[in-house]
Protein backbone atom coordinates (compact mmCIF):
# COMPACT_ATOMS: atom_id res chain seq x y z
CA UNK A 1 0.00 0.00 0.00
CA UNK A 2 1.75 3.70 -1.04
CA UNK A 3 2.05 6.06 1.68
CA UNK A 4 1.38 9.50 1.18
CA UNK A 5 3.86 12.22 0.72
CA UNK A 6 5.30 13.73 3.43
CA UNK A 7 5.10 17.19 3.39
CA UNK A 8 6.67 20.33 5.40
CA UNK A 9 4.91 21.71 8.18
CA UNK A 10 2.89 24.24 6.58
CA UNK A 11 4.26 28.01 7.87
CA UNK A 12 2.97 29.78 11.51
CA UNK A 13 0.91 32.50 11.03
CA UNK A 14 1.77 34.55 14.33
CA UNK A 15 0.69 38.46 15.06
CA UNK A 16 3.88 40.77 14.74
CA UNK A 17 4.37 45.02 14.16
CA UNK A 18 6.88 45.96 12.90
CA UNK A 19 8.91 49.14 14.47
CA UNK A 20 10.73 51.61 14.27
CA UNK A 21 12.21 53.35 17.47
CA UNK A 22 14.69 56.04 17.09
CA UNK A 23 17.34 54.89 14.57
CA UNK A 24 16.57 50.98 14.98
CA UNK A 25 13.94 48.78 14.17
CA UNK A 26 12.58 45.47 15.09
CA UNK A 27 9.76 43.17 14.80
CA UNK A 28 7.51 43.82 18.10
CA UNK A 29 5.58 40.98 19.84
CA UNK A 30 2.78 40.32 22.36
CA UNK A 31 4.20 37.88 24.49
CA UNK A 32 1.22 36.06 24.84
CA UNK A 33 0.40 35.88 20.63
CA UNK A 34 3.74 33.53 20.52
CA UNK A 35 3.48 29.58 20.12
CA UNK A 36 3.36 28.15 23.29
CA UNK A 37 7.41 26.90 23.21
CA UNK A 38 8.30 30.47 22.73
CA UNK A 39 6.69 31.77 25.90
CA UNK A 40 9.25 31.31 27.71
CA UNK A 41 13.19 31.96 27.53
CA UNK A 42 15.17 29.05 26.13
CA UNK A 43 16.08 27.23 22.60
CA UNK A 44 12.68 27.39 20.92
CA UNK A 45 12.22 31.54 21.26
CA UNK A 46 15.76 31.44 20.04
CA UNK A 47 15.04 29.35 17.28
CA UNK A 48 11.61 30.95 16.54
CA UNK A 49 13.22 35.17 16.39
CA UNK A 50 16.08 33.88 14.56
CA UNK A 51 14.01 32.65 11.92
CA UNK A 52 11.62 35.70 11.94
CA UNK A 53 15.29 38.06 11.31
CA UNK A 54 16.08 35.24 8.75
CA UNK A 55 19.78 34.84 10.78
CA UNK A 56 21.60 32.72 10.67
CA UNK A 57 22.76 34.24 7.16
CA UNK A 58 26.05 33.21 5.72
CA UNK A 59 25.29 36.06 3.07
CA UNK A 60 24.64 38.91 5.25
CA UNK A 61 21.73 40.06 4.03
CA UNK A 62 18.77 38.52 5.79
CA UNK A 63 16.95 38.31 2.25
CA UNK A 64 14.91 35.32 3.70
CA UNK A 65 13.83 37.45 6.58
CA UNK A 66 12.54 40.60 8.58
CA UNK A 67 15.96 41.60 9.35
CA UNK A 68 17.85 44.50 8.04
CA UNK A 69 21.61 42.45 8.13
CA UNK A 70 22.59 45.16 10.21
CA UNK A 71 23.26 45.52 13.93
CA UNK A 72 20.85 48.04 13.93
CA UNK A 73 17.76 46.08 12.12
CA UNK A 74 18.43 42.66 13.58
CA UNK A 75 16.43 43.32 16.55
CA UNK A 76 13.36 41.64 18.03
CA UNK A 77 10.94 42.58 20.86
CA UNK A 78 8.70 40.59 23.38
CA UNK A 79 6.16 42.85 25.46
CA UNK A 80 3.49 41.67 28.27
CA UNK A 81 1.72 42.57 30.92
CA UNK A 82 3.93 44.20 33.91
CA UNK A 83 5.51 41.19 36.35
CA UNK A 84 6.32 43.94 38.55
CA UNK A 85 4.36 46.73 40.51
CA UNK A 86 3.57 50.34 39.60
CA UNK A 87 4.40 49.23 36.12
CA UNK A 88 2.49 48.95 32.69
CA UNK A 89 4.41 46.29 30.83
CA UNK A 90 7.41 44.01 30.59
CA UNK A 91 9.91 44.84 27.41
CA UNK A 92 12.28 41.94 27.03
CA UNK A 93 14.52 42.29 23.87
CA UNK A 94 16.41 40.49 21.71
CA UNK A 95 19.44 41.19 19.88
CA UNK A 96 19.93 38.35 16.43
CA UNK A 97 23.87 38.13 15.49
CA UNK A 98 23.61 38.32 11.49
CA UNK A 99 25.61 35.41 10.76
CA UNK A 100 25.72 33.11 13.80
CA UNK A 101 23.17 31.12 15.57
CA UNK A 102 22.96 33.50 18.49
CA UNK A 103 20.32 36.00 20.35
CA UNK A 104 21.76 38.03 22.90
CA UNK A 105 19.28 38.81 26.12
CA UNK A 106 22.20 40.76 27.84
CA UNK A 107 20.79 44.40 27.31
CA UNK A 108 18.52 46.79 26.69
CA UNK A 109 17.87 48.56 23.32
CA UNK A 110 17.30 52.19 24.38
CA UNK A 111 16.72 53.17 20.90
CA UNK A 112 13.71 50.53 20.46
CA UNK A 113 12.78 51.65 24.15
CA UNK A 114 11.24 54.54 22.25
CA UNK A 115 8.54 52.02 20.44
CA UNK A 116 7.57 50.09 23.56
CA UNK A 117 5.14 53.22 25.00
CA UNK A 118 3.37 53.48 21.75
CA UNK A 119 2.95 49.65 20.83
CA UNK A 120 1.92 49.24 24.89
CA UNK A 121 -0.79 52.12 24.33
CA UNK A 122 -1.93 50.48 20.77
CA UNK A 123 -2.53 46.95 22.05
CA UNK A 124 -4.33 47.56 25.14
CA UNK A 125 -1.73 47.05 27.35
CA UNK A 126 -1.49 50.08 29.40
CA UNK A 127 -4.76 51.04 31.60
CA UNK A 128 -7.30 53.19 29.54
CA UNK A 129 -7.98 54.84 32.50
CA UNK A 130 -4.47 56.25 32.77
CA UNK A 131 -4.57 57.02 28.58
CA UNK A 132 -5.93 60.78 27.75
CA UNK A 133 -7.87 61.23 25.16
CA UNK A 134 -5.51 64.53 24.36
CA UNK A 135 -1.94 64.99 25.92
CA UNK A 136 1.21 62.30 26.97
CA UNK A 137 0.48 59.20 28.40
CA UNK A 138 2.99 58.30 30.62
CA UNK A 139 4.07 54.37 30.15
CA UNK A 140 5.89 52.89 33.19
CA UNK A 141 8.25 50.19 31.35
CA UNK A 142 9.89 47.57 33.40
CA UNK A 143 13.09 46.71 30.91
CA UNK A 144 13.18 42.94 32.23
CA UNK A 145 16.61 42.56 30.55
CA UNK A 146 18.23 44.44 33.07
CA UNK A 147 15.75 45.01 35.64
CA UNK A 148 15.36 49.12 35.67
CA UNK A 149 12.56 51.15 34.52
CA UNK A 150 12.19 53.26 31.54
CA UNK A 151 9.39 56.36 31.85
CA UNK A 152 8.12 57.18 27.98
CA UNK A 153 5.82 59.88 27.86
CA UNK A 154 4.16 59.23 24.66
CA UNK A 155 1.83 61.95 22.87
CA UNK A 156 -1.89 61.21 22.27
CA UNK A 157 -4.54 62.57 20.14
CA UNK A 158 -8.17 61.37 20.27
CA UNK A 159 -7.69 58.47 22.37
CA UNK A 160 -4.39 56.75 20.07
CA UNK A 161 -1.04 57.29 19.91
CA UNK A 162 0.68 60.49 18.00
CA UNK A 163 2.80 59.18 15.57
CA UNK A 164 3.41 61.60 12.89
CA UNK A 165 4.83 65.32 13.68
CA UNK A 166 8.07 67.37 13.63
CA UNK A 167 10.83 66.10 15.53
CA UNK A 168 14.13 65.42 13.62
CA UNK A 169 16.18 63.05 14.72
CA UNK A 170 19.42 62.48 12.96
CA UNK A 171 20.20 59.16 11.66
CA UNK A 172 16.50 58.95 10.60
CA UNK A 173 15.27 60.15 7.42
CA UNK A 174 11.94 61.64 7.89
CA UNK A 175 10.43 63.68 11.15
CA UNK A 176 7.91 62.32 13.69
CA UNK A 177 6.34 62.79 17.01
CA UNK A 178 8.70 63.64 20.21
CA UNK A 179 8.70 60.86 22.38
CA UNK A 180 11.03 61.68 25.81
CA UNK A 181 12.42 58.82 27.65
CA UNK A 182 13.43 58.67 31.04
CA UNK A 183 15.89 55.56 32.02
CA UNK A 184 15.52 55.92 36.08
CA UNK A 185 19.06 54.47 38.09
CA UNK A 186 20.26 53.79 34.74
CA UNK A 187 23.77 52.45 36.50
CA UNK A 188 23.97 48.69 37.58
CA UNK A 189 23.12 48.42 41.01
CA UNK A 190 25.32 45.10 41.07
CA UNK A 191 28.48 44.66 42.88
CA UNK A 192 30.16 46.61 40.79
CA UNK A 193 28.07 49.91 40.88
CA UNK A 194 28.69 52.51 38.34
CA UNK A 195 32.19 52.45 37.47
CA UNK A 196 32.92 48.38 37.94
CA UNK A 197 36.78 49.09 38.77
CA UNK A 198 36.34 52.19 41.24
CA UNK A 199 38.06 54.08 38.55
CA UNK A 200 36.62 57.22 36.22
CA UNK A 201 39.51 56.43 34.37
CA UNK A 202 42.22 53.30 34.02
CA UNK A 203 45.22 52.29 32.10
CA UNK A 204 43.59 48.95 30.09
CA UNK A 205 46.56 46.55 28.85
CA UNK A 206 45.50 44.30 25.92
CA UNK A 207 48.02 42.22 24.66
CA UNK A 208 49.71 42.81 21.31
CA UNK A 209 47.14 46.01 20.77
CA UNK A 210 48.71 48.11 23.72
CA UNK A 211 47.33 50.24 26.49
CA UNK A 212 44.73 53.05 26.52
CA UNK A 213 43.14 55.11 28.98
CA UNK A 214 39.53 53.93 29.40
CA UNK A 215 36.48 54.76 31.32
CA UNK A 216 34.26 51.93 32.08
CA UNK A 217 30.94 52.47 33.35
CA UNK A 218 27.73 50.31 33.68
CA UNK A 219 24.85 52.85 32.52
CA UNK A 220 22.43 52.62 29.87
CA UNK A 221 24.22 49.51 28.94
CA UNK A 222 27.69 48.66 29.69
CA UNK A 223 30.21 51.04 27.87
CA UNK A 224 33.73 51.00 27.38
CA UNK A 225 34.92 54.96 26.52
CA UNK A 226 38.27 55.55 24.69
CA UNK A 227 39.88 58.67 23.78
CA UNK A 228 39.80 58.61 19.85
CA UNK A 229 43.75 60.32 19.92
CA UNK A 230 45.15 57.16 21.30
CA UNK A 231 43.90 55.25 18.93
CA UNK A 232 45.41 57.28 15.68
CA UNK A 233 41.20 59.08 15.25
CA UNK A 234 39.96 62.31 15.48
CA UNK A 235 36.14 61.50 16.10
CA UNK A 236 35.22 62.70 12.96
CA UNK A 237 35.30 58.96 11.54
CA UNK A 238 32.20 57.90 9.10
CA UNK A 239 31.44 53.94 8.95
CA UNK A 240 33.85 53.23 5.71
CA UNK A 241 36.63 54.51 7.78
CA UNK A 242 36.53 52.06 10.77
CA UNK A 243 34.20 48.99 9.04
CA UNK A 244 36.25 48.66 5.70
CA UNK A 245 39.25 48.05 7.86
CA UNK A 246 39.35 44.54 9.32
CA UNK A 247 42.71 45.62 11.18
CA UNK A 248 40.83 48.40 13.36
CA UNK A 249 37.51 45.79 13.76
CA UNK A 250 40.13 43.18 15.63
CA UNK A 251 41.74 45.76 17.20
CA UNK A 252 38.24 47.37 18.50
CA UNK A 253 37.44 43.34 19.27
CA UNK A 254 40.44 42.51 21.51
CA UNK A 255 39.81 45.89 23.81
CA UNK A 256 36.23 45.01 24.29
CA UNK A 257 37.00 41.89 25.35
CA UNK A 258 39.94 43.01 27.73
CA UNK A 259 37.57 45.36 29.12
CA UNK A 260 34.52 42.86 29.44
CA UNK A 261 37.09 41.20 31.68
CA UNK A 262 38.32 44.14 33.55
CA UNK A 263 34.76 45.24 34.51
CA UNK A 264 34.27 41.76 35.83
CA UNK A 265 31.09 41.28 33.15
CA UNK A 266 32.94 37.98 32.14
CA UNK A 267 35.55 35.76 33.25
CA UNK A 268 37.55 34.76 30.43
CA UNK A 269 38.60 36.93 26.63
CA UNK A 270 37.40 33.59 25.15
CA UNK A 271 33.88 34.06 26.49
CA UNK A 272 33.71 37.55 25.19
CA UNK A 273 32.61 35.82 21.51
CA UNK A 274 29.05 34.71 22.72
CA UNK A 275 28.26 38.11 24.40
CA UNK A 276 28.47 40.26 21.42
CA UNK A 277 25.85 42.66 22.29
CA UNK A 278 27.78 44.14 25.71
CA UNK A 279 29.80 45.80 26.58
CA UNK A 280 29.91 48.29 23.57
CA UNK A 281 33.28 50.17 22.92
CA UNK A 282 33.28 53.92 21.92
CA UNK A 283 35.37 56.87 21.22
CA UNK A 284 35.27 60.41 22.24
CA UNK A 285 37.47 63.57 21.09
CA UNK A 286 36.68 67.47 21.80
CA UNK A 287 34.69 68.65 19.23
CA UNK A 288 35.75 69.23 15.24
CA UNK A 289 33.86 70.56 12.06
CA UNK A 290 33.00 67.26 10.12
CA UNK A 291 30.34 66.58 7.53
CA UNK A 292 27.61 63.98 8.49
CA UNK A 293 27.22 60.32 6.71
CA UNK A 294 23.68 62.13 4.79
CA UNK A 295 25.93 65.18 3.96
CA UNK A 296 25.07 67.59 6.44
CA UNK A 297 27.94 69.93 8.04
CA UNK A 298 28.16 69.92 11.48
CA UNK A 299 30.21 72.81 13.21
CA UNK A 300 32.34 72.07 16.27
CA UNK A 301 30.70 75.03 17.78
CA UNK A 302 27.38 73.38 17.60
CA UNK A 303 28.72 70.11 19.56
CA UNK A 304 30.34 69.61 23.41
CA UNK A 305 32.47 66.28 21.87
CA UNK A 306 32.43 64.09 19.12
CA UNK A 307 31.84 60.51 20.40
CA UNK A 308 31.63 56.95 17.42
CA UNK A 309 30.69 53.54 18.76
CA UNK A 310 30.53 50.11 17.91
CA UNK A 311 27.73 47.31 18.34
CA UNK A 312 28.23 43.92 17.18
CA UNK A 313 31.25 44.70 15.86
CA UNK A 314 30.84 47.26 13.84
CA UNK A 315 30.75 51.07 13.84
CA UNK A 316 27.10 52.63 14.68
CA UNK A 317 25.98 54.51 11.98
CA UNK A 318 24.40 57.16 14.59
CA UNK A 319 24.70 56.42 18.32
CA UNK A 320 22.85 53.26 19.96
CA UNK A 321 20.07 54.88 22.55
CA UNK A 322 21.83 52.79 25.54
CA UNK A 323 25.51 54.32 24.67
CA UNK A 324 23.42 57.57 25.38
CA UNK A 325 22.16 56.96 28.15
CA UNK A 326 26.53 55.99 29.44
CA UNK A 327 27.47 58.73 27.51
CA UNK A 328 24.96 61.14 29.58
CA UNK A 329 25.89 59.73 33.03
CA UNK A 330 29.92 59.87 31.95
CA UNK A 331 29.20 63.19 30.82
CA UNK A 332 27.53 64.41 34.05
CA UNK A 333 30.47 63.11 36.14
CA UNK A 334 33.80 65.39 36.31
CA UNK A 335 36.85 63.97 35.37
CA UNK A 336 35.55 60.62 32.93
CA UNK A 337 36.87 61.05 29.76
CA UNK A 338 33.73 61.45 28.07
CA UNK A 339 33.58 64.30 30.48
CA UNK A 340 36.88 65.85 29.97
CA UNK A 341 36.47 65.76 25.98
CA UNK A 342 32.99 67.82 26.60
CA UNK A 343 34.97 70.32 28.18
CA UNK A 344 35.36 69.08 31.80
CA UNK A 345 33.60 70.61 35.07
CA UNK A 346 29.73 69.90 36.22
CA UNK A 347 26.90 69.27 33.09
CA UNK A 348 23.80 67.98 33.17
CA UNK A 349 23.83 67.44 29.16
CA UNK A 350 25.83 67.33 26.41
CA UNK A 351 25.14 67.30 22.94
CA UNK A 352 27.29 65.10 20.93
CA UNK A 353 28.57 64.58 17.60
CA UNK A 354 27.92 61.09 15.70
CA UNK A 355 27.86 59.66 12.27
CA UNK A 356 24.94 60.77 11.35
CA UNK A 357 24.71 64.07 13.22
CA UNK A 358 24.06 65.50 16.51
CA UNK A 359 21.99 64.31 19.56
CA UNK A 360 21.11 65.97 23.41
CA UNK A 361 21.34 63.47 26.18
CA UNK A 362 20.80 64.65 29.80
CA UNK A 363 21.90 63.08 32.73
CA UNK A 364 21.33 63.85 36.96
CA UNK A 365 24.41 62.96 38.62
CA UNK A 366 25.27 63.37 42.37
CA UNK A 367 27.90 62.18 44.84
CA UNK A 368 26.66 60.19 47.52
CA UNK A 369 29.07 58.77 50.17
CA UNK A 370 32.13 59.69 47.87
CA UNK A 371 30.69 57.69 45.19
CA UNK A 372 28.92 58.97 41.84
CA UNK A 373 25.37 57.94 40.97
CA UNK A 374 22.93 59.26 38.94
CA UNK A 375 19.26 59.28 39.26
CA UNK A 376 18.30 59.56 35.79
CA UNK A 377 19.14 60.06 31.88
CA UNK A 378 17.07 61.87 29.66
CA UNK A 379 16.91 62.08 26.07
CA UNK A 380 14.11 62.50 22.91
CA UNK A 381 13.38 59.79 20.31
CA UNK A 382 10.48 59.26 17.84
CA UNK A 383 8.82 55.93 17.23
CA UNK A 384 6.57 54.59 14.18
CA UNK A 385 4.63 51.68 13.03
CA UNK A 386 6.02 50.41 9.61
CA UNK A 387 3.50 47.20 9.18
CA UNK A 388 1.72 45.39 11.23
CA UNK A 389 -0.51 42.26 10.91
CA UNK A 390 1.32 38.62 10.97
CA UNK A 391 4.68 37.30 10.90
CA UNK A 392 5.14 33.98 8.68
CA UNK A 393 7.79 31.19 10.17
CA UNK A 394 7.95 27.45 8.64
CA UNK A 395 6.41 25.47 11.29
CA UNK A 396 9.55 22.93 12.01
CA UNK A 397 11.61 25.94 13.01
CA UNK A 398 11.57 23.87 16.57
Amino acid sequence: MAHAPQHPAPQMRIPATYMRGGTSKGVFFNLDDLPAAAQVPGEARDALLMRVIGSPDPYGKHTDGMGGATSSTSKCVIISKASVPDHDVDYLYGQVSIDTAFVDWSGNCGNLSSAVGPFAIANGLVDPARVPENGICTVRIWQANIGKTIIAHVPVVNGEVQETGDFELDGVTFPAAEIVLEFVDPADEGGGAMFPTGNLVDTLDVPGVGAFQATMINAGIPTIFLDAAELGYDGTELQPAINEDPAALARFEAIRAHGAVRMGLIDSIEQAATRQHTPKVAFVALPRDYVASSGKRIAAGDIDLNVRALSMGKLHHAMMGTASVAIATAAAVPGTLVNLAAGGGERQSVNFGHPSGTLRVGAEARQVDGRWTVTKAIMSRSARVLMEGFVRVPGDVF
